[in-house]
């Protein structure tokens, strides 16, 4: 079990979604080996299937390029009804992939060929943080709550609907509220690993995180050359 993550569940569950046998044989192998309960489809259709059969699935790692239904579909839809947090593999490098896998609420995104040492590490990670045990505290600042325990914000009493990325981008802003952060900082912290991708991943995030605050979005300060500031002197 992950620390941090005791008598939250007794075995996470993981979706593995590939059409590829082998591939999803190493990534079973490999998460098994770390204690996590997998279930696997081959295709999108069946992992649509899969996914609203199984109410109790912790993550996703899902591919794009696959039959009947790619991963980005299969993620938009999934979006549309769940929070749950999905890691997108793939075999494309460029940069539009990447940021289209943010746009419709991806919150990894992994090339092949990749590690699966890698992989585990960062389900690890996902899964710490959205479930830890630990995390009952609740903020409020300037007409912003952020629930922790319960994965929620609310602005000016209204819950907003935030993916899982966004609210740890989110909770980071507000736990450092005055201090300039640079993008690299925001990447090692926010996504928890040495992220070679382009820091421009940050903006995406941000740009829709601002949109879904409203008028509390300007807050967030944009440090031109360098990152961002969650600035608010106002007390609730």
């Amino acid at each position: 079990m992950i620390p941090g993550t005791e008598n939250v569940m007794d075995k996470f569950k993981i979706l593995v979604v590939d059409d590829e046998s082998r591939m999803r044989k190493l990534v079973h192998d490999f998460l098994v080996r770390k204690d996590y309960e997998v279930i696997e489809a081959a295709d999108g259709e069946q992992a649509l299937d899969t996914f609203y059969e199984n109410k109790d699935i912790s993550l996703i790692i899902l591919d794009v390029m696959m039959p009947k239904m790619d991963g980005w579909e299969v993620c938009r839809e999934i979006r549309r009804n769940s929070k749950v947090p999905i890691i997108m593999l793939t075999a494309k490098g460029e940069e539009h992939d990447e940021l289209q896998g943010f746009e419709l609420g991806a919150d990894e995104y992994i090339s092949k060929p990749f590690s699966p040492k890698i992989l585990t590490a960062r389900v690890d990670a996902i899964i710490r943080r959205a479930y830890s045990s630990d995390a009952g505290e609740v903020i409020s600042i300037g007409g912003i709550e952020i629930d922790k325990s319960a994965h929620v914000v609310r602005i000016d009493g209204e819950e907003v609907d935030l993916s899982f990325k966004e609210f740890e981008l989110l909770e980071y802003f507000v736990d450092n509220n005055g201090i300039a952060l640079s993008r690299e900082k925001i990447l090692n912290n926010v996504w928890n690993y040495d992220y070679f991708g382009d820091a421009r991943t940050i903006d995406t995030h941000v740009k829709k995180l601002r949109k879904k605050m409203g008028s509390k979005g300007d807050y967030i300060k944009t440090i031109w050359g360098m990152g961002y500031k969650f600035e608010c002197q106002c007390e609730n």
